[in-house]
């Protein structure tokens, strides 16, 4: 079997070069045309195969750059802990690989000519495409997180099952005996990078899902939609415009917690009591879920796995994988007492 003297001979370095290069030493100062020479070496000579395979792709892949493209603000991310959980979680992965960031971008700082530096690019948010295609033409080196439109052909693409988390929650509702049961959400953009305003917009697949399953199910009533901007100042609003129907709805699916939560708070100042005259369910489940008064129903999704799936798609491509790959993230209903599942338990 090969030593590290062997390989060193052959490629005319020391042993300790030899043995910092296949080790992935980073702090080593040495041309990359001898770090590739001192890997087809020990691949020839059969120098443990297997563990110089992987890090020969450990060591390409912390020689590539990595942007990540978002188009929600810094702002806007503060109010929202879905996007700040899948930003953090793709730079805590990338970091794990020794995969060096080199621009996080947001949509109105973009620069197309430090954008075509990158070796790939994660999007988080939907974006127009063809902005994409305009700082970044690969399209097999990009990765869509959390993009509108269903056709993608040719992006590899990290996506929530929508529609089975919000068939969880119309039948969870139904099951608990509710029939009038309304919905709080917002509206979807394809952002335009460089542009002025928001984007063509888009209809959420949540709102979707919800009317297509209600309708199917003969139980959807228009009057009973009402859609805001995502914020939590949005969902007060938008349930106490709700409060102000004569015949307003027994529960209420309301498409993401930040929006629950103000929801929650409009019907506390009405002194609508929860659950027992107005039924909840959230979506995103964030932390502060668990502690509101009452606790809140939502479903659970997994930003930090949609971070890692992301950054997983992009490492297969930038390692030569040619057809594109669609994941699908699932979802989890988590129920506490805003639904009105327990006292319905407890009868």
């Amino acid at each position: 079997m090969a030593t590290v003297k062997d390989i060193a001979i052959k490629a005319n370095v020391s042993p300790a070069t030899v043995s910092r290069v296949l080790n992935n030493d980073a702090t080593l100062s040495v041309s990359e045309g001898t770090r590739e020479r001192i890997f087809q070496i020990a691949e020839l000579m059969q120098y443990k195969p297997s563990r110089v395979k992987r890090l020969k792709q450990e060591s390409d892949l912390s020689s590539k750059q990595v942007g990540l493209l978002l188009w929600i603000s810094t702002d806007d991310e503060k109010e929202d802990p879905y996007f700040t959980k899948i930003r953090i979680s793709i730079e805590k992965r990338c970091d794990e690989l020794g995969i060096p960031i080199g621009r996080v971008i947001r949509g109105n700082e973009v620069d197309p000519a430090a954008c075509q530096q990158m070796d790939g690019l994660i999007v988080v948010g939907s974006i127009d495409t063809e902005d994409i295609h305009r700082i970044f033409p690969n399209h097999k080196s990009i990765v869509l997180v959390n993009h509108t439109l269903e056709e993608l052909r040719g992006y590899d693409s990290v996506s929530i099952n929508f529609k089975q988390a919000v068939k969880d929650v119309v039948e969870h509702f139904i099951a608990l005996g509710y029939r009038d049961i309304g919905m709080i959400g917002g509206r979807d953009y394809l952002y335009k990078l460089w542009a002025k305003h928001e984007g063509d917009t888009v209809v959420d697949k949540r709102q979707v899902y919800f009317e297509q399953l209600m309708n199917e199910k003969g139980l959807f009533n228009e009057d009973y939609m009402f859609f805001g901007d995502w914020s939590t100042a949005s969902g007060y609003e938008q349930m106490k415009a709700l409060l102000r129907r004569p015949d307003r709805p027994r529960a209420c699916f309301v498409a993401s917690d930040p929006m629950a939560i103000g929801a929650l708070r409009a019907l506390q100042e009405q002194q609508v009591k929860v659950p027992e005259e107005m039924a909840i369910i959230g979506f995103d489940d964030v932390e502060v879920s668990a502690y509101m008064n009452p606790p809140l129903t939502s479903v659970r999704v997994y930003p930090e796995q949609i971070g890692r799936t992301a950054v997983q798609l992009l490492m297969e491509r930038l390692e030569g994988r040619e057809p594109a790959i669609h994941a699908v993230i699932e979802t989890e209903l988590v129920v506490r007492e805003s639904c009105g599942a327990h006292k319905n338990m407890n009868k």
